[in-house]
């Protein structure tokens, strides 16, 4: 009996992750948002049958281990970059990196069994939709893969002015739910079928009918494509630095407002960098340069954005103030070294400093700039400025991501951060994607990935303030506060 208890057990733990990876499919680079909503479906068919608080967390969390599992993957590519140094790492990475954040699926669906009662998958749908957003703010956050990022490539997209990515999420596993809560699947079928036009037909609605402002300007996005490998060695490293400088100097069609380089740009660092900068000036040719270089402040070394202005001085410093867990920095970081661990971004195997915070910059020709340095773009909550900017530019270095999906999730969450504040947003990615995207969140040009060039584009023009800009993420939270409290008002209804 113990043994096919056992084997019960596994093969429902066995279904869960195999349901919570084929949720993970509506992400990009896949976008089959369809699998993610018949897949959550399921899952909160199978909550229902929890006996008790453990047999849900239970599901939760293998439904969360598959589903980050798939998601996440790519965090093993970082450690293959150098496989003698971090190579080790790798299969532990993603096993704790899924297994973590799949507790916090296991502590919703926990909750929900000891909150909903018979309308824990009501509870449900709400508790794990405000754990994905506490997931993007507990011990510095990691927003990445959030359940609503599945409409990226979709019309839907165009809720997350109002709502954001945590709105998004609850549409998603609400459309998926709706059929389990109302118990009459038909219904809920039906149901779920129509707010699912309704919001499709929303989006479509606002993609036909928005007109960006055109803004005259243009810059330039310069994308070496150096390999994570190289990047740093010395042999290709003049290699690498004359090929910008060539594609920096290479005559326009319109005239340039910027030239926009990628994170870490420049080897050298910024402090030593006065013959880098001249020739970088001169290859201009009066035109503002950005880019992305490695500055010693004090004691401790920074990532950092500069800006030459179009007679070559350098007139602004931008210094990433969020920085990398275990990448950029490594978390009880003298005892950590002692074990051998440390940051694999960081320079000379230390760790970076973080910069005072998010700021506007004031670029010559090209207006407010809200400058973002790789990881801080999936963070919304850096994007809600006092000021609000005229466009945001991210530079960023995706090859330490891999090919498959890592790149194209981020370029995904640029999408989504364009569409949150109504802002057009520019990126120069060292090995791609670099891209210009409209406030509608649509990519209007791009250099693929793994490809060397550059691209003149035209600045797109802002749109009005959003719902989100203005309020962020606390519509949605005190929306679903009050439906958990709903839902506990009903069940306790039921039971009386």
């Amino acid at each position: 009996m113990i043994k096919s208890l056992i084997e019960r057990r596994l093969v429902r733990a066995a279904f869960c992750v195999a349901l919570g990876a084929l949720s993970a499919l509506g992400q990009a680079p896949w976008g089959f948002w369809w699998l993610t909503l018949l897949a959550f479906c399921a899952v909160f068919w199978l909550l229902t049958f929890a006996q008790n608080w453990k047999s849900a967390a239970w599901t939760g969390w293998t439904v969360g281990l598959g589903y980050f599992a798939i998601a996440l993957f790519w965090i093993v590519e970082p450690f293959l970059v150098d496989i003698a140094r971090h190579g080790w790492m790798a299969p532990f990475a993603l096993l704790f990196m899924a297994g973590g954040f799949a507790l916090f699926w296991g502590a919703a669906f926990a909750l929900a069994h000891r909150i909903g009662g018979r309308l824990q998958a009501a509870a449900g749908i709400v508790l794990l939709t405000l754990v994905e957003l506490l997931r993007g703010v507990i011990f510095t956050g990691f927003p990445w893969a959030m359940i609503g990022h599945v409409w990226t490539d979709h019309p839907i997209l165009q809720l997350a002015a109002i709502s954001g990515a945590g709105g998004l999420t609850f549409l998603t596993l609400f459309l998926s739910g709706l059929p389990v809560i109302m118990r009459t699947y038909g219904s809920g079928l039906l149901v779920s079928a129509l707010l699912l036009a309704a919001s499709w037909s929303y989006g479509t609605y606002v993609l036909r009918s928005t007109e960006i402002p055109e803004t005259g300007k243009f810059v330039r996005l310069v994308q070496p494509n150096a390999p994570q490998h190289q990047k740093w060695d010395p042999r290709y490293l003049g290699q690498f630095f004359a090929r910008q400088l060539a594609m920096t100097a290479e005559s326009a069609d319109d005239p340039l407002n910027a030239v926009i380089w990628p994170e870490t740009a420049v080897a050298t660092l910024l402090n030593e960098a006065d013959v880098a900068l001249a020739a970088i000036a001169d290859a201009a040719d009066g035109v503002p340069v950005v880019f992305g270089v490695n500055a010693q402040v004090g004691q401790t070394y920074r990532n950092s954005l500069g800006v030459l202005d179009g007679a070559g001085h350098l007139v602004e410093t931008y210094h990433k103030h969020h920085l990398v867990p275990f990448g950029e920095y490594v978390p009880l970081g003298e005892l950590m070294a002692q074990l051998g661990i440390r940051g694999m971004a960081a320079r000379d195997g230390g760790g970076f400093g973080a910069g005072p915070g998010a700021r506007l910059l004031d670029i010559e020709g090209l207006g407010r700039v809200l400058p973002l340095i790789c990881y801080e773009l999936i963070f919304p909550r850096h994007l809600r400025q006092t000021e609000r900017p005229d466009l945001i530019v991210q530079i960023t270095n995706d090859a330490w991501f891999g090919n498959i999906s890592g790149p194209y999730q981020h370029l995904a969450q640029a999408r989504l951060r364009a569409v949150e504040q109504g802002l057009g947003l520019v990126r120069s990615a060292n090995t791609g994607v670099s891209a210009s995207i409209d406030p509608l969140g649509r990519v209007l040009r791009q250099i693929p990935l793994n490809q060397t060039g550059y691209m003149d584009v035209a600045v797109p023009g802002a749109l009005p303030p959003t719902l989100y800009a203005r309020i962020g993420d606390r519509s949605v939270t005190v929306l679903l506060l009050l439906l958990l409290v709903g839902v506990f008002a009903a069940r306790k209804a039921i039971r009386d």
